[in-house]
């Protein structure tokens, strides 16, 4: 099943907030911190998340309107069905270095910390002013310009320290644009008052299977879109299906990555550190018939399309959109997942 765009889906994420993680993408040797701090590597923009902004949408999926555009094509790795792929064979030293004795925790939720929790984005049309961006890592971005909206959500707030997430999906063209570390012109790390400033930056034909540029990051370290990996509130609750790949962090990985991403974020050669792109399966057997439905929901999207080791950040956090819907307490049930859940599947030689 294609996952088609559609209005009421988009704007659940505008105005809300992340805050159950703040990731670096630029510097490997960040650390961690109780808000999953990704680490990444040179050009990148995590996606851990911090707690957003500031304005709301109507989040009423009554409004929901469809569209021809889906989230990638149906053969798109991220809607790929790997229940069935074959274990890789340094599955079990890529979860041991994980924490097979960890837990998953939900990075996203309602509040936190006076936040919203999760990475929100917004939706943006062909009528919304673009304009320019000023880039880090410019070698590594796409230049723009980006449909900003005026108070668009930034990930953990407008006086955020952590990753300042902008995600902006236009349905009209089928394009999804990302930012990480991005700052209005005059403000905070910006050192423009006629642009706006960011660490990195990416665009994505959600229409097309094209991969970044090679050794490219995105606005998440390992060059892969962050939006396609969240799970939503519509999906998880009201559809009661997820039917793509998930988006999750770890605290270390290898020198390394597998496509579809295209980047790493490390100087360790040690190769029982996941690479950027690996692919985890939860297994089939693991029972989660008693948590609650959204958490059930949430399993079987991992034990059919699993999730992508997507940046350097706290290990097992599953990435989210936040809003004021969710319930924080049956989200609770997924911390009772161990990584001995999970195995890691076999889709592509790690490239160097």
């Amino acid at each position: 099943m294609e996952r088609t765009l559609r209005t009421g889906l988009l704007g659940l994420g505008l105005g809300l907030a992340a805050c159950g993680s703040s990731g670096n993408e630029n510097d490997d040797s960040d650390t961690d911190t109780t808000t999953s701090t990704g680490t990444d590597g040179d050009a990148d923009g995590d996606a851990d998340g911090d707690a957003d902004s500031d304005t709301d949408t109507d989040t009423d999926s009554d409004t929901d309107t469809d569209t021809t555009c889906t989230v990638f094509p149906s053969d798109n790795p991220w809607n790929q069905d790997i229940s069935q792929a074959q274990v890789h064979p340094n599955s079990d030293a890529f979860i041991a270095s994980i924490g097979a004795d960890g837990f998953v925790h939900p990075d996203f939720g309602t509040v936190w910390d006076g936040a919203p929790i999760g990475i929100p984005f917004v939706e943006v049309t062909s009528a919304t002013p673009k304009v320019a961006v000023a880039f880090d890592y410019a070698d590594e971005s796409d230049p723009g310009p980006y449909p900003i909206p005026d108070n668009a959500p930034i990930e953990g707030g407008p006086s955020s320290d952590g990753d300042r997430h902008i995600l902006m999906v236009d349905y009209g063209s089928c394009t999804l644009y990302e930012l990480y570390w991005a700052w209005p012109p005059g403000e905070g790390e910006n050192p423009y008052t006629d642009r706006w400033y960011a660490g990195s930056g990416a665009i994505f034909d959600l229409s097309s299977n094209d991969l970044r540029p090679e050794g490219w990051t995105s606005a998440d370290a390992a060059g892969l879109p962050i939006f396609p990996g969240l799970v939503t509130y519509h999906e998880a609750v009201e559809e009661g299906v997820i039917d793509h790949a998930l988006r999750v962090t770890v605290s270390a990985t290898q020198r390394g990555y597998i496509h579809p991403a295209t980047h790493y974020a490390s100087d360790s050669t040690d190769s029982n550190l996941p690479p950027m792109g690996l692919r985890l399966r939860m297994k089939g057997a693991f029972d989660c018939s008693g948590y609650s439905q959204e958490a059930q929901v949430v399993c079987a999207a991992l034990k059919t399309y699993g999730m992508f080791v997507a940046d350097n950040g706290s290990d097992w956090y599953i990435s989210g959109a936040p809003d004021d819907r969710w319930s924080d307490d049956n989200l609770g049930d997924l911390k009772q997942i161990p990584g001995s859940a999970f195995e890691a599947v076999y889709t592509g030689d790690i490239i160097y």
